[in-house]
C-alpha cells in the first residue's frame, strides 16, 4: 500500500508541475505567434480556399453538418476516406504541411476552418470535421477580425506530447470581414 501511495504522490507532483508549465506557456505561444505564424496565417492560398468552401457550405443545415462530422469520425484510421481526403489533398493543405516542416518541430499540426467551423485544409487528420462548437472557432471567427485564442497546454493523445493551440480569425483582405479561422498546434517542449 505504501508503494502505491508513493507512486500516487509522484504522479500528483508531475501533474502539478505540468499545470504550472501550462500556465507559463502562454507567453511562449504569444511570442511564437508573433515571430513565426502571423506572417503566413492569412496567406492568399488559405483565404481563397476558405472563400471557396464558404460558398459551398453557407447553406448547410445543422443536420448536414452533423452527418459530415459523423462521416469524418468514422473515416479516421480507415482505408477509404472520401470525407477526409479532400481536406488533406488540396493546395492549401500542402501549404500547411510546408509550414509544419519549416517549423523545425515546433508546429505539430495546422488546420483551417470555414465560417461554419468545418475543416477546409489540414496538415494532418483531425479527430473531427466540425470545430464550430469549440473555443478555437468560437473565440476567433465568432469574436471577429483580429481575434486570437491561446489554448491551455494538454497531452495530445495521438502524439503523446504536450501541445497548445494558437487559433486566429482569418479575414477577407478586401472587406476586412471574418471568413474563417486557423489553428496551429505547437509542441510545448520545443517552445520552452
Amino acid at each position: 500500500m505504501q508503494k502505491t501511495t508513493g507512486i500516487t504522490a509522484m504522479f500528483g507532483a508531475i501533474l502539478f508541475a505540468t499545470a504550472a508549465t501550462a500556465n507559463d506557456f502562454r507567453p511562449a505561444m504569444e511570442a511564437f505567434y508573433s515571430s513565426a505564424v502571423q506572417d503566413w496565417a492569412d496567406a492568399d492560398v488559405l483565404v481563397e480556399a476558405i472563400a471557396d468552401q464558404n460558398a459551398a457550405t453557407a447553406g448547410y443545415s445543422d443536420a448536414e453538418i452533423e452527418a459530415l462530422d459523423q462521416a469524418w469520425r468514422a473515416e479516421v484510421g480507415a482505408g477509404s476516406m472520401p470525407t477526409i481526403s479532400p481536406v488533406l489533398d488540396n493546395i492549401a493543405a500542402g501549404f500547411l504541411r510546408g509550414q509544419v516542416s519549416a517549423s523545425g518541430g515546433r508546429i505539430t499540426e495546422i488546420f483551417v476552418m470555414d465560417a461554419r467551423g468545418l475543416n477546409v485544409a489540414a496538415s494532418h487528420v483531425t479527430s473531427d470535421y466540425w470545430q464550430g462548437d469549440e473555443a478555437k472557432h468560437i473565440e476567433t471567427y465568432g469574436s471577429g477580425a483580429g481575434a486570437v485564442h491561446f489554448s491551455d497546454v494538454e497531452l495530445d493523445e495521438s502524439s503523446q506530447r504536450y501541445q497548445g493551440q494558437i487559433s486566429v480569425t482569418i479575414t477577407d483582405p478586401a472587406s476586412g470581414k471574418p471568413i474563417g479561422a486557423i489553428t496551429v498546434g505547437v509542441d510545448a517542449e520545443a517552445l520552452m
